[in-house]
């Protein structure tokens, strides 16, 4: 017998021996802990660590998601911010989910994400006021990618079932007016009011989420946490052995260039 088939051989008996689906649980899917993402900092010799690291822990493994820059001074003014803004190079949308495994008592967060976005957000002025006046966004759901594979390929036909909902978008619904210092260069606390469509169905959300100026990119990073049964989603299982909790938490972090 070839060494090969005797190691396969002896990693099959060793996960029926000790419970068969939760040891491939632990070896095949559960995944590292990924940190939350975060705006860079704008702190003299700064990097992206915080955001960069915690995108490359999931969807970055497959090449999906890039570093976030550091950030740097604003160097935007008023008269030059109105007008149209596309999402840009970088960009991070994904999810967030408790999962646990049934003899475990630890959790675990999953985390999936993706860099395939596009939209627009129109910034109008008036003298030193600015606003948010419009703002549309589409991800490609099918572009989720985790730190496991198995993963993604089950949450293509269960829980958030990305096969059949392709894509996922927010719209704007009410006009955003931007804290008088919004160009400082320091993050600025912001609620975001719009449509999010999710699973095939549209809710009306408030999103919290912080906003800085770095060089000449809008930096945007925010987080929503819901029940699943807001958008019709059931939590998915792994053989009654690996449960998710019913909520989950959308996450983002996206760069805005003027077009």
């Amino acid at each position: 017998m070839q060494p090969r088939s005797i190691l396969i051989g002896a990693l099959v008996v060793a996960l029926l021996a000790i419970g068969g689906g939760s040891a491939a649980y632990v070896l095949f899917l559960r995944g590292d802990d990924v940190a939350p993402l975060a705006l860079p900092s704008t702190a003299a010799g700064a990097s992206s660590g915080t955001s960069a690291d915690s995108s490359a822990g999931s969807g970055a493994a497959s090449g999906a998601v890039a570093s976030m820059p550091a950030a740097s001074g604003s160097t935007l003014d008023a008269a030059s911010v109105p007008g149209t803004w596309a999402i840009g190079p970088n960009s991070v949308v994904g999810y967030r989910v408790r999962e646990r495994l049934a003899s475990l008592l630890a959790d675990s967060d999953a985390v999936g994400r993706t860099s395939t976005i596009t939209g627009t957000a129109t910034i109008t002025g008036s003298g030193s006021t600015l606003t948010v006046s419009k703002a549309d966004f589409t991800v490609d759901m099918t572009s989720l990618a985790s730190d496991k594979q198995m993963r993604d390929n089950r949450l293509r036909t269960q829980g958030i079932e990305t096969n059949t909902y392709t894509t996922s978008t927010f719209i704007l619904t009410q006009p955003l007016a931007l804290p008088a210092n919004a160009l400082s260069g320091s993050p600025v606390s912001v609620t975001i009011h719009g449509d999010l469509t999710l699973h095939g169905v549209t809710k009306t959300v408030d999103v919290a989420a912080k906003a800085q100026v770095s060089g000449s990119v809008i930096q945007v990073l925010g987080t929503l946490t819901f029940p699943f049964s807001d958008f019709n989603i059931v939590a998915p299982s792994i053989g009654g052995f690996v449960t998710v909790q019913d909520t989950g938490t959308l996450e983002f972090l996206v760069n805005l260039t003027k077009s």
